[in-house]
C-alpha cells in the first residue's frame, strides 16, 4: 500500500537551521524569538498543539516573578509577552514597588488562551519557523552542528542545526545527544489544574467538609493529596476557595520518560475523578461544574543537564554573581514535598538577587548544546526555585542569544564573547547582571 501522499498547506520546513530549540514552552518560546531576531534561520518543535509549555497546557498561568525589592529584575522578550497578555486581556499589573506581603502578591495572573495565541503571534513575527505536534527521535553530533531525526504525524524528518537548544524541561535533547542528565528520583510532586463553579462557598460549612474527606481517605475513596498539598489534613475547604487552582500533589517519579509521563497524567485524571465524585456527593454541591480541566499535569521537576557549573542552593540564596551571569532569577526555594504540609519554602533574605551563568546552560563535553529553563544545571534546592517561569524566559533568552552568536561565527556557544552576549541581550530589552 502506498503512504498517504498530504499536500502542506504552506512550503514544507527547511531541513537545515543555525538554530533548532527542542520544546516550545516558557523557555523555548523565548529562545526561538532571540535566536530568530538575531537573524539566523530557527526552528522551534514543539510536541504539543500549542506553544507556551506549562503556562498553556498545564494551566499555571502565573509566571512570576520578574521583579525583587522594589526594582525589575527580569524584562526582555518573555517580560514583553507577558505585559501585552494583561493589556490585550484588560488586566492590571501589580504595584511592583509596594512589598508584597507574600511573594505570590507579586505574581501575574494571565488569560492562558490569550497568552498562546500572543506566541504563535510573536514567534511568527520574530522569523523563527514552528512545528507543533513533533518531537524529537534522535539526535547525532557531527564537526559542523547536530544532525536531527524529527517524528511528524506524516513519518520521520531528517534535519540539522548548527546549534541545538533544549528546552523540554526534561533535559531530552541532551539525553539523546549523549550529554550527562541527572534524573531525579525523588522529585517533587506535580499539580493537575482545573477550574470548579456550581457552588457557594458561604452555604458551606468547611470544618465538616475536611472531616468528611478524612473519612472518606481512610475509606479509600480518597487518596492522602487528592484535595491538598498535606497528606495527613485534606483541605477540600481550600479546594473550592481556589476553584481547583494548584491544590494537588500526584507523584511524578519518572516524569522525562514517556512511560512515566503517561502513568503521572492518568493517576492526575484519577485523583481528580476521585475528587469530583466527593465532591458532588457533598450537601451544597449537588450542582458542581467543572468548567476547565489541563491538558497535562504541571511538572516541577524530573531532569537537570551535567552543565559545565552547576548552581548549588549557597550559590543561588547567595545571590552569587558568576563571570558570565547572563540573567537574574527571583523566588524563594520553594520544594513541594510528600511529607509535612507539602512544601518547604524558604525566602531569600532581603537585597539577594540570584543570578544565572552561561556555563549553567551548556552541555558538560559537547559543542554547541544548550539547555535553558528548568532542566539547567542546578542542585535540588536551587532548582525548585530556578525553574519558575520567569526565570525560564530569562534563561531562554540567554540561551537564544549565545546560539544564534555561535551560529553566525561558526564556533563554539563557550568561544562567544561574553560582551557581544549582554549587547544582544540589551537590544532586546533584557537586564543584565552587572
Amino acid at each position: 500500500m502506498n503512504k498517504l501522499e498530504i499536500s502542506p498547506p504552506e512550503p514544507p520546513c527547511p531541513s537545515a537551521y543555525d538554530v533548532v530549540v527542542i520544546g516550545g514552552g516558557t523557555a523555548g518560546v523565548v529562545a526561538a524569538m532571540q535566536a530568530a531576531l538575531d537573524g539566523v534561520s530557527t526552528l522551534v518543535v514543539e510536541k504539543t498543539g500549542q506553544l507556551g509549555g506549562t503556562m498553556t497546557n498545564a494551566g499555571i498561568a502565573f509566571p512570576g516573578l520578574f521583579h525583587a525589592w522594589g526594582r525589575q529584575v527580569i524584562a526582555g522578550i518573555g517580560w514583553n509577552l507577558v505585559r501585552r497578555c494583561v493589556e490585550e486581556s484588560g488586566g492590571a499589573l501589580p504595584d511592583f514597588a509596594k512589598p508584597p506581603r507574600h511573594h505570590s502578591d507579586h505574581q501575574i495572573p494571565l488569560d492562558r488562551a490569550l497568552f498562546t495565541a500572543l506566541c504563535d503571534e510573536a514567534v511568527r513575527e520574530s522569523g523563527s519557523r514552528v512545528m507543533l505536534h513533533t518531537m524529537l527521535a534522535d539526535v547525532t553530533e557531527h564537526p559542523d552542528g547536530w544532525d536531527i531525526v524529527l517524528c511528524t504525524k506524516t513519518g520521520l524528518r531528517q534535519m540539522s542545526a548548527r546549534v541545538l537548544v533544549d528546552c523540554t524541561g526534561d533535559a531530552n535533547a541532551v539525553a539523546l545527544a549523549g550529554g550527562g542528565v541527572h534524573v531525579r528520583r525523588d522529585t517533587q510532586p506535580a499539580t493537575l489544574s482545573f477550574r470548579l463553579s456550581g457552588y457557594d462557598l458561604s452555604t458551606l460549612d468547611p470544618e465538616a467538609l475536611n472531616l468528611r474527606a478524612l473519612d472518606a481517605m481512610r475509606a479509600g475513596l480518597l487518596e492522602p493529596t487528592d484535595a491538598g498539598w498535606d497528606p495527613n489534613a485534606p483541605d477540600v475547604a481550600g479546594v473550592l476557595r481556589a476553584n481547583g487552582r494548584n491544590s494537588n500533589h500526584i507523584d511524578a517519579a519518572g516524569a522525562c520518560t514517556s512511560e512515566g509521563r503517561t502513568e503521572l497524567e492518568m493517576s492526575a485524571r484519577r485523583s481528580f475523578l476521585r475528587l469530583f465524585r466527593f465532591l458532588r456527593a457533598q450537601p451544597g454541591l449537588e450542582n458542581l461544574r467543572v468548567e476547565y480541566l489541563a491538558a497535562e499535569c504541571g511538572v516541577r521537576e524530573s531532569a537537570v543537564i551535567a552543565g559545565d557549573v552547576v548552581v548549588t542552593a549557597d550559590d543561588y540564596v547567595s545571590g552569587r554573581l558568576w563571570p558570565d551571569s547572563l540573567c537574574h532569577a527571583f523566588y524563594p526555594i520553594d520544594l513541594h514535598t510528600r511529607e509535612g504540609s507539602g512544601l518547604d519554602c524558604r525566602p531569600l533574605e532581603e537585597g539577594v538577587v540570584p543570578t544565572v551563568p552561561l556555563a549553567a546552560l551548556t552541555a558538560r563535553g559537547k559543542r554547541n548544546l544548550l539547555a535553558a529553563g528548568r532542566c539547567l544545571s542546578s542542585d535540588r534546592l536551587a532548582n525548585s526555585a530556578l525553574r519558575v517561569q520567569a526565570t525560564c524566559m530569562a534563561t531562554g533568552q540567554v540561551a537564544g542569544a549565545a546560539a544564534a552568536l555561535a551560529a553566525k561565527t561558526g564556533c563554539d556557544v563557550r568561544e562567544v564573547g561574553l560582551e557581544d552576549i549582554r549587547s544582544l541581550l540589551r537590544q532586546h530589552g533584557a537586564i543584565v547582571p552587572a
